[in-house]
């Protein structure tokens, strides 16, 4: 004999969860959700108003678009703005007259709508909007940067970073990428400092740092900086040219390579004398000529040896030749740096440079 199946426990609230589904379009897009909810919420500010004017001020309803700021898209946001915007026109037939405080209250809620409409009609070039849009610019920002990032290298040898940009904001012109392909003995490492400073230059940055990743990881270090060189070229910026010193360094024997675009010379120490040499290096900035030619200048870094890699905001200012700023910075690496080399780095760079100028320093000591 055939038995139905019996009922599950808690089907009879089935149609509740029904209805609890639509209301809160849990089947829907996350935009359109908060579309629904934003609408729900304007609605219960407008009949408090509407009821209980007294308890509930017309300025209340700047709250729902603030809110729609903040979780919708471009496409949903300037409908929900003029949306809010008519309930407030409908609104004012429960006042008894219109008086100058109310007018001010009337401007102030227009105005705040028609900030947010321009937020909005920006925001469309991205396609994206409020929190998620500033989320994915801050994950792209941190995921390219982490390519600068050090990687582990063999006992004895030690690496240090550290960057500062213009007016202390998370976008720099200059950065530093560095590879160690393989896991080998060769350890390249690329410090680049793109035109302009700043936020301004920070959106280049951020693509140039990702393709110039790529390329050191893959490629021969002869060919690495005249590759980055055609990369700019094909990119036909406005402001196209950036200046780069590359190192590959040889682990087992200590012996590099250093090639220049364009860039202030690297420094090193020698644990002998104490003193610090500078390697000048030729080259033209990156993205100004076709067929450009990197040749490398050859050193060995010896036991206790140190070597310097920067960007001219750590040397050059409006008042001082770069050549000056070179002594200075080396003078108070010194200081610095005599007996430890531990966190090195931050310490010259917090102690050095141009407060107005993006600033990067690559510090590498051989134990």
């Amino acid at each position: 004999m055939y038995a139905a199946p019996a009922p599950r426990r808690g089907s009879a609230l089935s149609p509740w969860r029904r209805t609890w589904r639509s209301v809160a379009g849990r089947a829907l897009p996350r935009e359109s959700r908060n579309l629904r909810w934003l609408v729900l919420l304007a609605l219960l500010f407008a009949a408090g108003i509407f009821i209980w004017p007294g308890v509930f001020p017309m300025t209340s309803l700047v709250l729902p678009m603030l809110f729609g700021s903040l979780f919708l898209g471009p496409r949903e946001l300037p409908w929900f703005v003029v949306f809010v915007l008519v309930m407030v026109v409908a609104l004012l037939a429960r006042l008894p007259q219109i008086t100058g405080i109310t007018g001010g209250v009337l401007l102030v809620i227009f105005t705040a709508g028609f900030i947010i409409l321009l937020t909005s009609f920006r925001r469309s070039r991205l396609g994206v909007g409020g929190s998620q849009g500033e989320s994915m610019l801050v994950d792209l920002r941190d995921r390219i940067q982490g390519q600068g990032g050090i990687p582990v290298l063999p006992d004895g040898w030690h690496a240090q970073s550290a960057l500062r940009s213009a007016g202390g904001t998370p976008f720099a012109g200059d950065f530093i990428v560095s590879a160690r392909p393989h896991g080998g003995d060769r350890f390249d490492v690329c410090v680049v400092d793109v035109s302009g400073k700043g936020a301004g230059a920070g959106t280049r940055a951020l693509l140039l740092s990702g393709a110039l990743g790529g390329l050191l990881a893959a490629l021969p270090p002869e060919d690495f900086l005249a590759s980055a060189n055609d990369y700019l070229l094909q990119q036909n910026w406005e402001e196209g040219f950036a200046t780069a010193i590359h190192l590959s360094l040889d682990l087992r024997t200590g012996s590099f390579e250093l090639r220049s675009a364009g860039h202030p010379p690297a420094a090193q120490r020698a644990a002998g004398s104490g003193r610090w040499t500078v390697h000048p290096s030729e080259g033209p900035a990156l993205g100004l000529f076709e067929n450009a030619e990197f040749p490398p200048v050859r050193g060995t870094l010896r036991s206790g040896d140190a070597l310097l890699l920067y960007t001219d905001g750590m040397v050059e200012s409006r008042r001082r030749d770069i050549g000056l700023g070179i002594d200075k910075m080396l003078g108070q690496a010194e200081v610095l740096l005599r007996g430890t080399f531990e966190d090195g780095a931050r310490r010259l760079i917090d102690q050095l440079g141009s407060r107005i100028d993006d600033r990067a320093l690559l510090l590498i000591h051989r134990g």
